[in-house]
């Protein structure tokens, strides 16, 4: 990345209990500085276990710098309510793109690979090779 805009990563969950951990987990594990502009969004308005769409566009937007935006999603509503606001194509910011990655290890390299300056498309396959991750 050449202009020092750092991609964005929305973090999206059923739980704003869990989206905040992942964030705060990933943001640790990249040394805890803010360079990396990472939101949660979780739950519904009302504070209720769901999806908001509108929590989502407003959790992207605020972390649009110009480099893009990576959306990790936690489970099947989640991912489909991304997925319908990109279709709408005015909801997000442009650049935003939904990852395929599990939830928080894909979360952490794609907060790490962001926080070294690379482009989305790296931050994409970082969090994407999470898939590959063995623990046994």
């Amino acid at each position: 990345m050449s202009d020092d805009r750092p991609v964005g990563i929305v973090l999206v969950s059923h739980s704003a209990q869990v989206a905040a951990s992942v964030a705060e987990l990933a943001r640790g594990l990249a040394g805890g500085g803010t360079a990396v502009p990472v939101a949660a969004a979780g739950g519904t308005e009302a504070g209720g276990l769901g999806t908001s769409a509108e929590l989502i566009a407003a959790a992207a937007a605020s972390v649009d710098r110009g480099a893009g935006v990576a959306v990790l999603a936690d489970l099947g509503s989640a991912v489909l309510t991304v997925k319908a606001l990109l279709s709408e194509g005015d909801e997000l910011p442009e650049g935003t793109r939904l990852v395929d990655a599990p939830f928080v290890e894909g979360a952490v390299a794609a907060v790490v690979t962001a926080a070294t300056g690379a482009g989305l498309d790296a931050v994409e396959a970082a969090a994407a090779e999470a898939y590959s991750y063995r623990k046994v």
